[in-house]
């Protein structure tokens, strides 16, 4: 068997919230027939800087807009298709957004549902362990940025 062909992958996407009523509320997205819910992200295309691409993949697969307030992490991992024989290294960098607006009725034809939690419902329903830590490490820098505003 000839060694696997070795592509590397960028993506960007991230955590967009609300404050209401002292609660914030974040968006999951549902793919693979509405069985995961995951956040918002996707490929960065060809001389798109990684911010405007998780303004966009956001906008698109939740059908709301925001504005980026903070970095959150680069998370990178293999995965591996057998078919193709190709190994894959994605880096995928997650950003926290204030929502400015929108519907998540309007989200994608690509996602399931788009829908909004609490942070800490949002933390167990996650269906990935890299999703629950990148929203934990956002409800930080969320409770830091609220805090100095009290």
């Amino acid at each position: 068997m000839k060694p696997a062909i070795i592509k590397y992958l960028k993506s960007s996407g991230g955590v967009i919230f609300r404050r209401g009523n002292d609660e914030i509320e974040i968006v999951l997205i549902a793919i693979k027939n509405g069985n995961l819910w995951t956040l918002p992200k996707g490929l960065i295309d060809n001389g798109e800087k990684s911010e405007d691409a998780a303004v966009r993949e956001i906008a698109e697969e939740t059908g709301l807009s925001g504005s980026i307030i903070d970095f959150i992490e680069d998370k990178s991992f293999w995965f591996y298709n057998k078919d193709k024989n190709i190994k894959f290294k994605k880096t995928v960098t997650y950003y926290l957004l204030k929502y400015t607006g929108g519907d998540v009725g309007n989200h994608s034809w690509e996602v399931d549902e788009a829908k909004w939690f609490p942070i800490d419902a949002a933390i167990m329903k996650a269906f990935y362990k890299t999703d629950k830590a990148i929203i934990q490490k956002a409800k930080g820098l969320l409770s830091e940025i609220y805090q100095e505003k009290s």
